[in-house]
């Protein structure tokens, strides 16, 4: 098995020199993120391995598990036309969905802190809303990009499909990721150029849902009051942000260096997942925050580039959903973080332990390159022409 994989690895890094440069830039970008983000988790979760599992890499080798069966399907997917995974997309966006349902089911569904989001099969757990992302946004460009060649009862049918889709993750209970879908496939939908009637009552019908939400489950109440002033439960409800902020300040300009964090010891709790960022940042410093700030940021601005070379509808509208998940979610994440957004329990993308968020991850960030790879490629040139070129 591993000889196999290391034939798979050695081809597919073989052949990326005669991809375009877009799809080169953003394979190597990608691993550098990912590198960066294991490095951070081996920091964060050191303690909490020792403390816990009598192993200091203990959730870091977890994460090694999610990264293997990540990229594999990374290769899969850069290695095969973009067509062929979309005739499996409304498949997986199908089985995904009745998952969903799945772990709402009492004694199916594994509940931790409140919260049915994993189906446990045997010592791994599944997250079926972390999964489904990649495939959301395929099925999504496919319906969005050919919306008025289709009939209306595949409209309807996909409309209720994506419906679905918002409410079973939203009655989990988990609002950050049932936004974040919804306006990603809300984005997808203003790219594809949807009629503006129909997404003004699509967005005013989701707003609508997310404020009742928001009033029928009192902790998300608490997270925006206590968001607004967490010093008024600073022992309780509003000491996570404190000691995120607290983390941060502390990293100060160059930060404390690398493993030297003193707020991931015992202050910082779920420092290994939805606050790995406070770690980074007091480890690595306002300059350090800065540089993955234009990382991200770069790494969208390379994906819209792609976008805007695309002459395939389709393969545009999967480069836009690619980039409104990796950036927007990276960005809700630093912002929960330091203190700029409600507190969410949405993952920094390649830098929080999970292996279903790390295997999404991977999976989209293959999407975007593929789509690179097949919309950018320059306009090939003969022999004859090439030689004259050389000599003039």
């Amino acid at each position: 098995m591993q000889q196999y994989l290391k034939l798979l690895s050695f081809r597919f890094n073989l052949q990326t020199k005669y991809w375009a440069l877009e799809a080169r830039l953003l394979y190597w970008l990608t691993l550098v993120w990912l590198f960066v983000g294991l490095v951070t988790l081996v920091s964060a979760s050191f303690p909490e391995g020792v403390i816990e599992y009598n192993d200091g890499f203990y959730l870091l080798k977890r994460q090694l598990l999610g990264v293997l069966i990540g990229f594999v399907c990374f290769i899969s997917v850069v290695n095969n036309p973009l067509k062929a995974v979309l005739k499996l997309s409304p498949w997986i966006v199908v089985l995904f969905l009745l998952a969903i349902f799945l772990t709402l089911i009492p004694g199916l569904g594994k509940t931790t802190y409140g919260a049915s989001r994993w189906i446990a099969i045997g010592p791994f757990t599944l997250q079926p809303s972390e999964l489904i992302k990649p495939f959301l946004v395929l099925q999504a460009a496919y319906i969005f990009a050919q919306w008025k060649k289709l009939d209306s009862g595949v409209r309807i049918g996909w409309l209720i499909i994506f419906s679905l889709i918002l409410l079973g993750i939203l009655k989990q209970p988990n609002l950050s990721t049932t936004a974040l879908c919804g306006m990603s496939l809300w984005l997808i939908a203003v790219a594809a150029q949807l009629p503006w009637s129909q997404l003004l009552i699509t967005s005013i019908g989701g707003l609508s849902l997310a404020t009742l939400s928001i009033y029928i489950n009192p902790y998300q109440r608490d997270r925006i009051v206590f968001f607004l002033d967490p010093w008024q439960d600073y022992q309780g409800k509003g000491y996570q942000l404190i000691q995120s902020l607290l983390a941060i300040a502390s990293g100060g300009l160059g930060g404390s260096g690398f493993g030297l964090s003193q707020q991931k010891l015992s202050y910082l709790p779920i420092r290994s997942t939805d606050f790995i960022f406070a770690v980074y940042a007091e480890e690595f410093g306002f300059i350090g925050s800065v540089l993955l700030l234009i990382f991200i940021l770069g790494y969208g601005t390379l994906a819209l580039r792609v976008a805007f070379k695309c002459s395939n509808s389709i393969s545009r509208l999967v480069a836009i959903g690619v980039m409104v998940f990796m950036v927007g979610q990276s960005l809700i994440n630093i912002g929960v973080a330091t203190g700029a957004l409600p507190t969410t329990g949405l993952p920094l993308p390649f830098f929080s332990y999970g292996t279903n968020s790390m295997i999404a991850s991977l999976l989209l960030a293959a999407l975007l390159i593929r789509v690179a790879k097949e919309n950018c490629q320059t306009e090939p040139i003969g022999l004859k022409k090439s030689l004259e070129i050389r000599r003039k």
